[in-house]
């Protein structure tokens, strides 16, 4: 972050200032305070900021940023929600530079499309990503917070549960080009229907100026259709559409790697991911598109594609000395990204047995028991020799695989059952797939049955 002054902050949030200082970042957490700092105190279900304001100064606070007037030896000020000016100041402080920025949101696939694009990006100049699961109201603010002149470009991904939210976070970030990868179920338990997810994804070009383009998969029907609800430039990607801008075809699997061509406006380049899996090609005709939108040159966005290294727990393929091969994809899950990862476990021709350990999916409201079902026929048509399924809805999975086909399957209610029975069970020269949604901590299973610490 480039240093501002604290009546700067306090101009942009209509807040009244008792004293004048340099702030050189803006934090929520306590533990991150530096000398120079403002610290926000953000109101939590289980916390209040409020409450440790004191020990932030300690810790060399400059000023603090609050909703009520607090007694302490720095300027304090004041706010009606520290939530919403910690969004409004970060839309401010974004434009202050004349960065280039993706914005990215869907269903599935945000964080791996996040990091082909700044992959692509970087060909271009620095760019700035997202990191980790900062996509929501408190961590885009502290993903724009760290722009400085030296960025030509960022890569900022936006996450939603709820209406209103990508609204918000979108007119901070102020995309020049904003990218859709899919409309699936995710957080169907509070929208109601997929449907209105595609409402609430399609905030995102409220953020974005009338010349900016959106970029949306071709192949997923709800967003194939969105060319006739707004007037805005659309560069459409896939495999399947014929009528796609961007169009992904000859797709080869081969050590590791997924060799493909790109056909674009009458042309057509060679690329490759240094991963596997189909759901990848649609990642990377994403990036490819954003490339475009920058006015790159091809040959430039297809390097770029190569340099591509996945985020930690997404994908992370790891071959140990006993020929075991863990999949370890802990980072989420939903029906499609499950299905995605199944397909990659079954192209495990050199393993003796492909295994799933699927964990619960959540938040999918009335509608889990049958989307676990999903997943459990998806592991049967795959062919795979075990499956083992773990949390609230472990027996529907075991239930859809056990309809679909013959494999072996078993249920577990805590991760330490699981990692003992898997210690004993697996053999050298297995391939096995971790899977689940965040909050199931497949990560720890991975580390109790394969000695592999993975970084969050």
């Amino acid at each position: 972050m480039e240093s501002i002054k604290l009546k700067q902050i306090a101009e942009v949030l209509h807040a009244e200032c008792s004293a004048e200082c340099e702030i050189i970042n803006i934090v929520t957490d306590t533990s991150e305070v530096q000398p120079g700092f403002l610290f926000v105190a953000i109101k939590g279900e289980r916390f209040d900021g409020h409450d440790f304001a004191e020990k932030a100064v300690e810790a060399g606070a400059a000023a603090i940023l609050a909703e009520r007037p607090l007694s302490l030896p720095v300027p304090v000020l004041v706010v009606s929600s520290t939530r919403q000016a910690l969004i409004e100041l970060a839309g401010w402080y974004r434009g202050l530079f004349h960065t280039f920025v993706a914005g990215v949101t869907g269903s599935v696939g945000k964080t791996s499309t996040k990091d082909m694009i700044c992959a692509v990006l970087e060909r271009k100049g620095k760019t700035l990503k997202t990191i980790g699961n900062l996509n929501n109201g408190i961590g885009l603010p502290k993903t724009l917070f760290r722009l400085d002149s030296s960025y030509k470009n960022a890569v900022i991904e936006m996450g939603m549960s709820h209406r209103g939210e990508i609204s918000a976070l979108t007119r901070a970030a102020r995309p020049s080009v904003g990218v859709i990868t899919n409309i699936g179920v995710s957080h169907i338990e509070n929208l109601g229907s997929r449907e209105n997810i595609l409402k609430a994804k399609l905030e995102i070009t409220e953020g974005m100026s009338p010349s900016a383009p959106l970029v949306l998969n071709a192949d997923d029907k709800l967003l194939s259709e969105v060319y006739n609800q707004i007037e805005r430039d659309i560069i459409y990607y896939g495999i399947e559409s014929q009528t796609a801008d961007v169009q992904g075809d000859s797709i080869e699997e081969k050590d590791g790697r997924t060799y493909f061509r790109i056909r674009f406006y009458g042309r057509t380049v060679s690329a490759m991911v240094p991963v596997i899996g189909v759901h990848n090609v649609y990642n990377a005709l994403a990036a490819f598109s954003v490339g475009l939108a920058a006015g790159m040159a091809p040959e430039d966005i297809v390097e770029g594609l190569a340099n591509y290294a996945p985020t930690a727990m997404r994908q992370d393929i790891i071959h140990l000395d006993n020929g075991t091969i863990v999949i370890a994809d802990c980072y989420n899950a939903s029906p499609d990204s499950m299905k995605a990862s199944l397909a990659v476990l079954s192209k495990m021709a050199e393993a003796k047995r492909r295994v799933a350990v699927l964990g619960e999916m959540l938040e999918l409201g009335e509608y889990a028991p049958e989307m676990h079902r999903k997943v459990g026929r998806y592991a049967a048509e795959n062919r795979l020799d075990a499956l083992f399924c773990i949390g609230k809805h472990a027996k529907e999975m075991e239930e859809g695989a056990l309809k679909t086909g013959h494999l072996y399957t078993r249920c577990f209610s805590d991760k330490e059952a699981l990692a003992d029975y898997l210690k004993l069970w697996l053999k050298p020269g297995d391939a096995v797939l971790y899977k689940g949604s965040r909050g199931m901590k497949l990560e720890e299973v991975v580390e109790a049955v394969h000695g592999i610490h993975l970084e969050h």
